[in-house]
């Protein structure tokens, strides 16, 4: 958010200087490069310093489109999410993309693809987790002693030449 609100500040700067070269009499193709900025841009800026159209020269308030869902909004979705997948009706307490987006919908009736919720986990602080590969009845000494008797009478060797 600090980003964007630099950036604003830096085109207005940028706007205030090309204003100040409209007024010491400079044409718009020096103003373009000196600026750095396209001949379309000083031009627009141009017809606005002519029609004295201060609310235009200070550009827009924001930069891109408007959040969808208010601070309020990810807020709450936050609290339902710490609730746990299960308290929402699932099987398993795994949150999925698809499950996030049902559960935004159900809180703020703003509908969001699954393949975009990332961007309001995101903006919540959360990252992805990927779950372990491994079952609970996973038995550690049972697989070091298979793997040391029967994997090791199974196994090919370049010396036998013939299958396990």
């Amino acid at each position: 958010m600090e980003r964007g609100i630099k950036r604003l500040q830096a085109l207005r700067s940028r706007r205030q200087k090309a204003i100040g070269l409209f007024d010491q009499g400079e044409r718009q193709a020096a103003v373009a490069a000196a600026l750095k900025v396209s001949r379309q841009s000083v031009s627009r800026w141009y017809r606005d310093w002519l029609n004295d159209d201060t609310d235009a020269l200070q550009g827009a308030a924001r930069a891109g489109r408007r959040r969808r869902l208010s601070q309020d909004q990810v807020a709450l979705i936050q609290k339902e999410l710490l609730e746990g997948a299960a308290a929402h009706g699932y099987p398993s307490d795994l949150w999925t993309l698809p499950r996030v987006a049902q559960v935004i919908e159900a809180v703020t009736a703003v509908h969001y693809h699954p393949g975009h919720v990332w961007r309001v986990l995101r903006q919540m602080g959360w990252s992805l987790q990927r779950p372990t590969l491994r079952a609970k009845e996973r038995d550690e000494q049972k697989i070091r002693q298979w793997k040391r008797r029967t994997w090791a009478k199974v196994k090919k060797t370049p010396e036998s030449g013939e299958p396990g």
